[in-house]
């Protein structure tokens, strides 16, 4: 006779879980009733991170009051119906929430997210993360790679992630769903790679 079939873990049970993971790990639930635990991210990934939070600082309610302003979330916390993810930027515009969004999880479906790779996280961000966001209804999603210094922009369209846009290592493109110039160059901790020399 057969063991009995193993109980899918809850939300509930799994974000408990999360809670009691020590400072240097994190967790998100990517499917349903599963765990994925990570180490912090590396130096690169960090860098990336904080220079893209530094470039939308002027899209604050404080600098930017109206229909232009958003609330820049770090590493938030937010569930997505039965999956918990941690973007590592997430916006809302004011305009929809005119407090910041609060609470944990975050409920209220951000209208941005920005990931950036790490070497053990970009294939989910990817392939998981990335469809995720706009069958949620997430409008806008930036994939950042450090590695190879590139800022991918999605446009969700009926549900599905179209690519409109990227830009590469020093370029200061205006990309979108933010209309300011954002400087690329301060985003890369790894030197530009050596362009190939002629014969």
């Amino acid at each position: 006779m057969g063991d009995p079939a193993r109980k899918v873990p809850t939300f509930e049970e799994l974000l408990a879980e999360i809670d009691r993971l020590p400072e240097y790990l994190s967790g998100e639930i990517l499917e349903p009733g599963q765990l994925r635990v990570l180490p912090r991210p590396d130096a690169p990934h960090r860098r990336a991170v904080a220079q893209c939070e530094r470039a939308l600082y002027y899209v604050s309610p404080m600098d930017t009051p109206g229909d232009g302003a958003w609330w820049i979330e770090r590493e938030a916390a937010i569930r997505f119906g039965d999956r918990l993810f941690n973007p590592d930027l997430a916006g809302f515009r004011v305009t929809r929430s005119p407090e910041q969004p609060d609470g944990y999880p975050i409920t209220l479906l951000p209208d941005w997210c920005c990931e950036v790779f790490s070497p053990v996280t970009a294939r989910d961000d990817r392939k998981i993360k990335l469809p995720h966001y706009a069958r949620s209804g997430v409008g806008w999603v930036w994939l950042i790679d450090p590695e190879i210094r590139l800022v991918e922009v999605w446009k969700t369209e009926r549900e599905h992630p179209m690519l409109i846009a990227s830009a590469i290592d020093d370029e200061t493109p205006r990309l979108p769903p933010f209309d300011l110039e954002i400087n690329l160059a301060p985003f890369w901790i790894l030197p530009k790679p050596a362009e190939p020399s002629s014969p």
